[in-house]
């Protein structure tokens, strides 16, 4: 920077020197009507002035613009491979989420299945628990339908026997104009049955 400055003091001497020769012609080179910009005269302070503007630019771009814009561009860079990293982590955690997801589903399901199938062996255990309590009720009930159908059956028999029996009695005391045996009818109607 002291470099630029000792140059830009330099320079401004020379310009003043050279510029105050040419003092006396620019009445002329107006007078012309021409471009003061393409007198020959003139040439060498422009030269002078553009080796100076391009020393200060060159020195301002090449210390102060270059090194920032570099500066910007990289942390721009950093920026951008860290947002690249960090959604390369978050696309890792999004996946790993999505297996334990998929994980989670798969156990629920195993474990619904598993409790169906206890609930269903629960119940049919139940149901065959019941079964066999109404069984023994039905065999039960059965069991004394069937004494009670024996008895009915005996009385009816009973009843039956004793019918025939006054029945065969009355018919041979009718034909026969006798009262026949007690025995005799048992023997003759147990030998019919």
């Amino acid at each position: 920077m002291r470099h630029a400055i000792s140059l830009l003091t330099s320079a401004a001497l020379l310009s003043g020197a050279v510029q105050a020769a040419p003092a006396t012609d620019s009445g002329t080179a107006a007078e012309s009507g021409g471009l003061p910009q393409l007198d020959p005269s003139t040439y060498a302070s422009q030269l002078f002035w553009l080796i100076i503007t391009f020393i200060i630019l060159y020195i301002l771009c090449a210390r102060i613009f270059l090194p920032k814009l570099g500066g910007i561009i990289e942390e721009r860079r950093n920026r951008i491979a860290d947002d690249l990293d960090q959604a390369s982590e978050f696309k890792r955690q999004a996946e790993e989420a999505e297996e334990a997801y998929k994980k989670a589903l798969a156990d629920a399901k195993a474990r619904a299945v598993q409790i169906s199938a206890e609930t269903r062996a629960q119940i049919d255990a139940e149901l065959a628990e019941q079964q066999a309590e109404m069984d023994a009720v039905l065999e039960k009930e059965l069991s004394e339908a069937e004494t009670r159908i024996a008895r009915t059956t005996e009385a009816a028999s009973a009843a039956v026997m004793q019918a025939a029996k006054d029945t065969t009695k009355a018919l041979v005391a009718a034909l026969t104009d006798e009262e026949p045996d007690d025995d005799l009818v048992d023997s003759a109607l147990n030998r019919a049955a």
